[in-house]
């Protein structure tokens, strides 16, 4: 769910994470008016490049906002195809259950 949720904010433009304060909704930082344009993954939180550079992102692993977008996809396209499975796989049990119970 909390993949899904950061998917979704990312495909929107929105903030995520501590960083907030920092974001807009617009897309650009509150602090330094600068585009966002990296994903942070300990914070979870999309940076501009000033951002980026502070102290309290420096050591932290980042990615390219597109690049953080298509990855958060691929998992939910995975985590949702294994869902899939799992469905159909209860649905056909159900299925033999009521055939066998009639």
């Amino acid at each position: 769910a909390r993949v899904l949720e950061i998917a979704r904010r990312l495909s929107r433009g929105e903030a995520l994470g501590a960083e907030r304060e920092e974001e807009e909704e617009e897309g650009g930082c509150r602090r330094h008016r600068e585009p966002l344009e990296v994903f942070c993954k300990e914070d979870a939180a999309l940076l501009c490049a000033i951002c980026r550079e502070s102290r309290a992102h420096r050591a932290h692993t980042v990615l390219p906002a597109p690049e953080a977008v298509r990855e958060f996809q691929e998992q939910i396209q995975a985590r949702l195809q294994t869902l899939k499975d799992d469905r159909d796989k209860l649905l056909e049990f159900r299925e033999a259950e009521m055939r066998r119970n009639w």
